[in-house]
């Protein structure tokens, strides 16, 4: 059995850059919303500024788990500690929920006592420069997160891209308290605000726990995988036993590779080590475990569960 780990991937740029661009992100933007709020009285823009704080910690979170996450592997952490930033998802889909209880308390109270909106104009021209701040944060996390396949960038654009569409939902609802005179839309508008970021909240927790739960890899990579596999059936080797799963920004790949029972140790070894370049060209950041078995010998077909049975 052979393991074989993309050494590019600790010489890769740190992500903790990115965390940091996302705190003076938030920071600037819990300023110029805690502005707007106060300027108008509006709570749905008191919403908006409350997530913000809940940006603000989320980010905190992920600077931390993503300074646990790039270190070296060690004896007490053989694969390396990758999954600290399933944590960093899980806080911040915490934090969003809890955000949006005190966004919904506020929201009834204002409700049941309605108060009148002031500087509404100068307000919400604050909210729109906060939004554009957060829409291109957001982008700048989710192409990084995406390319470098970390859950915490990503969790953390996608909050941030949503607290961008709850900006622009907020800004048009106080407009049209301000145009109409309608004082309920207020606090109707950071309801709405406040149920749209516990949906938020909800997919962060559940996609932490699904990567904490040994989740495969996507149908994408899998079939990547296969194509990969697919060549060299076709040159006579075969394969079974592939399992896989996501640690934070790292791929774990294992399978069992079947050969003619004739080759020789050195044979089956070259082999192997190009089925793994393969492998890691087509998924980068893996870490490949590889099992040499005789492609005609019985005994090779029954381990390919989890636990052998015989």
């Amino acid at each position: 059995m052979t393991e074989k780990a993309n050494s590019a991937h600790t010489l890769t740029p740190s992500l903790k850059r990115y965390a940091w661009l996302s705190i003076t992100a938030a920071i600037a933007t819990i300023l110029l919303k805690g502005v707007a709020w106060k300027m108008t009285g509006s709570v749905g823009l008191l919403s908006d500024a409350i997530e913000s704080f809940v940006n603000l910690a989320g980010a905190m979170m992920a600077l931390w788990m993503l300074t646990l996450a790039e270190l070296p592997a060690d004896d007490d952490h053989a694969h390396g500690h990758g999954k600290a930033e399933y944590f960093s998802s899980a806080f911040e889909g915490f934090l969003i929920l809890l955000a949006a209880l005190a966004i919904g308390y506020t929201a009834v109270d204002r409700l049941m006592n309605p108060a009148p909106l002031e500087a509404v104009g100068v307000g919400l021209l604050v909210s729109v420069v906060a939004s554009i701040i957060n829409f291109v944060t957001a982008r700048i996390l989710l192409e990084v997160g995406k390319k470098r396949n970390s859950i915490t960038l990503e969790a953390d654009a996608h909050h941030l891209m949503t607290d961008v569409w709850t900006s622009v939902g907020v800004i048009v609802g106080v407009s049209l308290v301000w145009l109409t005179g309608w004082l309920w839309l207020d606090p109707v508008i950071a309801m709405i605000v406040a149920a749209n970021i516990i949906w938020t909240g909800w997919h962060l927790m559940h996609r932490s726990a699904a990567g904490l739960m040994y989740v495969s890899l996507p149908a994408e990579k899998l079939e990547q995988i296969e194509a990969v596999l697919a060549g060299y059936r076709e040159q006579g080797l075969d394969f079974h036993a592939l399992r896989t799963r996501q640690a934070g920004s790292r791929a774990f790949v294992t399978l069992h590779v079947l050969v003619p029972g004739h080759w020789t140790v050195q044979q089956g070894h070259d082999w192997t080590e190009r089925i793994e370049v393969d492998i890691r060209n087509a998924i980068p950041h893996a870490h490949i475990t590889t099992h040499l078995e005789a492609i005609e010998d019985p005994v090779s077909m029954i381990d390919q569960e989890l636990d052998r049975t015989l």
